[in-house]
């Protein structure tokens, strides 16, 4: 080995200073000028959007003569490895892609080797955290690590290189550097999911913020007929056929005080979502929580079947808030609506909420105002236009058979609640539970049937303190003190609706992918009522051939209880709420999410897509 060789080898194991810039000086070379090797840092995309994946590349560039080593060098070649040391802020992740190909040249001795000259992209994948902050900016910095070399000696290099990478609520592709990444990227392939998608010209447009405000509202309107709020606006549509009769004015004044609690309703949670990064209907995740509302229904749908009074008026949520003419009672109908909303991510609401836990703090508040005023709409009409108001029925003795039959959808709502609590907790507690809301309902029947008018004072006292007492110890007793938390992939495969789920985990999900696989995934919860009616497409025969057919494997991933890395796969697709359902076809990066509502139409044209 000649002495320059063994120059050269003796480099390879020598740790030099970094250079902190993009070119380098190569003493020792006769006549080498600088900028032997240079090194830039480019991204496909301008502007990133929180959890979806983009490529960096590091764009080396070589002198004239100059060259450097692959990743990975065979035994016997003498050089260094080329290396990418990555520096991200908090969150972000690097997934390696292959590089480029190697090929041959004379190393400095006249032997042969191989590597990178002239200019070489280097590629690599980032992803953004899913709780990225929109508007803000991210520095993206990479330090090459290798040994560069002419044909009369080499030196080690460390050369850094940056890139600034704005986030933004869709990704926008930088054509500029088409060069580096194809006419062709991974980000302009069409997908069904446009939050998911990258803006590029003659790929599919993303909704616009206006659209996205329409969804809202709509969404919001269709919250009225979901079976979580109808209970609520049957409460309400009784306090106006009562109030018909009154005061327009008052009537109107109903109207916005009850949009006054919506909106306040609205913005103290949509405030939590934002300042907390929560997905939608998070607080539906507690058994604690879903044990008080089931109680809360339980005690009024009893009033309204009447098996008690509270005080002259026996209509209404809270009718003894309702003394002085029902505006406070108006207001708390207003918070109730928006209590029990939440687990209704109706059809063009899941866009809505998608877009809103991406936007910035104005633009996402302004999206669950008008989600607010869209579920108030139909009352608030009520109130201001009286023509409508008039043409209800006169109050009559009718009016207490209505008031007896609304109290079912509110026993209806109750034992909802009780089947969203078995998938938190099961045995014994949950039959405590259940014995605890019997003795709530056993308190009111007490007040009832004996703190009457007619009753003596002392007899209308024993039955309050019993009745009281009965209803504390009943909530008490049943209250979930320890909440079940249990982990997607707890349990096995479950045989469910004609299919064979298995657990989810974003592991499970890349292995499969990895192997060619197809899958399907149906990011659902029990206390979400829309992701109980897609179920039923399941059941179809023809369905469940196209499942068998294909070969898919279908995962669920139950967002019943909290889970970070459930909240954090569906909203890099994109979506704020469940129900989420995404079909990964084999050799198509970017995957297909379907409709929030399913049908076995939309299902099967999905499922067909693996014919191509």
């Amino acid at each position: 080995m000649n002495t320059r060789r063994l120059f050269a080898s003796l480099l390879v194991f020598l740790a030099a200073p970094a250079v902190q810039a993009q070119s380098i000086d190569l003493p020792g070379l006769d006549d080498a000028p600088k900028a032997k090797v240079t090194a830039k840092l480019l991204a496909e995309v301008s502007s990133a959007a929180p959890g979806v994946a983009f490529r960096v590349a590091v764009k080396l560039e070589h002198a004239q003569g100059a060259h450097t080593y692959g990743k990975v060098l065979p035994p016997e070649i003498i050089g260094k490895p080329t290396k990418l040391i990555w520096t991200l802020p908090e969150g972000w992740k690097m997934d390696e892609l292959p590089w480029p190909a190697v090929h041959p040249f004379k190393g400095v001795d006249g032997s042969q080797s191989e590597g990178y000259d002239s200019i070489v992209f280097l590629p690599a994948k980032i992803t953004p955290p899913a709780n990225a902050a929109i508007g803000t900016k991210a520095e993206l910095q990479v330090k090459v690590d290798g040994l560069v070399c002419d044909d009369k000696s080499c030196m080690p290099f460390k050369v850094d290189a940056k890139v600034s990478i704005a986030i933004a609520a869709q990704a926008v592709t930088d054509t500029a550097q088409s060069s580096a990444f194809g006419s062709s990227t991974a980000t302009e392939k069409k997908t069904t999911d446009t939050n998911a998608a990258v803006t590029t010209s003659g790929a599919a447009a993303p909704p616009t913020f206006l659209f996205v405000m329409f969804s809202a509202f709509l969404g919001g309107l269709i919250l009225n007929i979901m079976p979580c709020v109808f209970p609520v606006l049957g409460i309400k549509i009784v306090s106006i056929v009562q109030q018909a009769g009154e005061d327009r004015k008052q009537v109107v004044m109903h109207g916005l005080i009850y949009t006054l609690g919506i909106l306040l309703s609205f913005w103290a949670l949509g405030g939590l979502v934002v300042a907390l990064g929560k997905g939608w209907g998070f607080q539906l995740q507690s058994a604690g929580f879903n044990y008080a509302l089931a109680a809360f229904f339980l005690i009024f749908g009893l009033n309204m079947a009447g098996i008690f009074e509270i005080g002259a008026s026996a209509v209404g949520v809270g009718s003894n808030l309702q003394m002085k003419h029902g505006l406070s009672g108006s207001f708390f109908s207003g918070l109730l609506a928006t209590l029990v909303s939440t687990p209704c991510s109706a059809p063009f609401l899941g866009t809505a909420l998608g877009f809103a836990v991406k936007l910035p703090a104005p633009q996402a508040m302004l999206l669950f105002t008008l989600i607010g005023l869209g579920l108030a709409s139909p009352f608030l009409l009520l109130s201001i236009f009286p023509s409508l108001v008039s043409v209800l029925p006169r109050p009559g003795a009718w009016m207490e058979s209505f008031k007896q039959g609304m109290s079912f959808l509110l026993f209806g709502t109750v034992f909802f609640m009780l089947w969203v609590l078995t998938g938190m907790i099961e045995g014994l507690p949950l039959l405590i539970l259940m014995l605890g809301l019997v003795l709530v309902a056993f308190g009111c029947w007490v007040y009832g049937r004996w703190s009457l008018p007619h009753k003596p004072a002392r007899t209308r006292l024993i039955a309050v303190v019993l009745a009281l007492a009965a209803i504390v110890g009943g909530l008490y007793l049943g209250w979930p003190h320890v909440e079940k938390q249990p982990g997607t992939a707890e349990h096995g495969a479950k045989f469910e609706n004609g299919l064979l789920w298995e657990p989810w985990s974003a592991a499970k999900v890349q292995e499969l992918t990895a192997a060619g696989k197809p899958v399907y995934i149906d990011f659902t919860a029990k206390w979400c009522w829309t992701c109980q009616v897609n179920k039923r497409v399941y059941t179809d025969p023809r369905l469940q051939e196209l499942f068998k057919k294909y070969g898919i494997v279908t995962l669920k991933a139950d967002y019943t209880n909290e889970d970070d890395a459930i909240k954090q796969a569906f909203t890099a697709l994109g979506r704020g709420a469940v129900p989420v359902n995404v079909l990964y076809i084999p050799g198509v990066k970017e995957p297909h999410v379907l409709p929030e509502i399913l049908t076995v139409d939309n299902v099967s044209e999905a499922l067909k897509k693996l014919e191509k």
